[in-house]
């Protein structure tokens, strides 16, 4: 059953700017465990705080791995907005704790893999084209950002070759929809 509020794969521990959820400035620690999607928004984030408070729905960019991280809006955050309610959440075994190399607001940042999430019974998902599934990362800067498949490259020192984590040039669109029966 998917839903527009479901669970991560696992809990992770982070650090929220305060100014979302308290009368405060700066960065406090949390637990992850949550999203939400709205269709048209960035995704929200569900946490728990130490003072045992739970907030729903905070935006991607309140969300952060180190008390001091650099500024971060949404389009740092997330390329493209929730496409629907609907979604599942996973973590891909083989990805757990890869490098990643992503482009953030069209600028390239280092990270490591955290999990994925797939939108499902929408307008876009059903197309070749504008299938895309949303890799959450946890950049070496501190910060999350959440950027579909065609925005990373992904290390594998046993695996892959692209040595300079040079983004391809020669890749294709998938364009078509396959059908054994057609």
């Amino acid at each position: 059953m998917f839903t527009l509020v479901g669970e991560l794969p696992r809990h992770i521990y982070c650090y929220v700017d305060s100014s979302f959820c308290q009368h405060s400035n700066g960065f406090i620690p949390a637990l992850w465990y949550g999203l939400v999607s709205y269709p048209d928004r960035v995704w929200g984030c569900t946490v728990l705080l130490e003072n045992g408070a739970i907030f729903r729905n905070l935006p991607a960019h309140a969300i952060a791995f180190t008390e001091s991280p650099p500024e971060w809006g949404p389009k740092d955050a997330q390329t493209w907005n929730c496409y629907g309610l609907e979604f599942t959440t996973l973590e891909y075994t083989y990805l757990h704790g890869l490098t990643i190399k992503t482009l953030a607001n069209g600028q390239p940042y280092m990270g490591e893999y955290l999990f994925t999430a797939a939108p499902v019974n929408d307008g876009f998902s059903a197309y070749p084209e504008q299938a895309k599934e949303f890799v959450f990362i946890k950049l070496d800067n501190g910060r999350l950002t959440i950027q579909p498949t065609n925005r990373l490259i992904v290390e594998d020192k046993s695996f892959t070759t692209n040595d300079t984590m040079d983004f391809p040039k020669t890749m294709k669109l998938q364009t078509e929809i396959w059908s054994a029966e057609r």
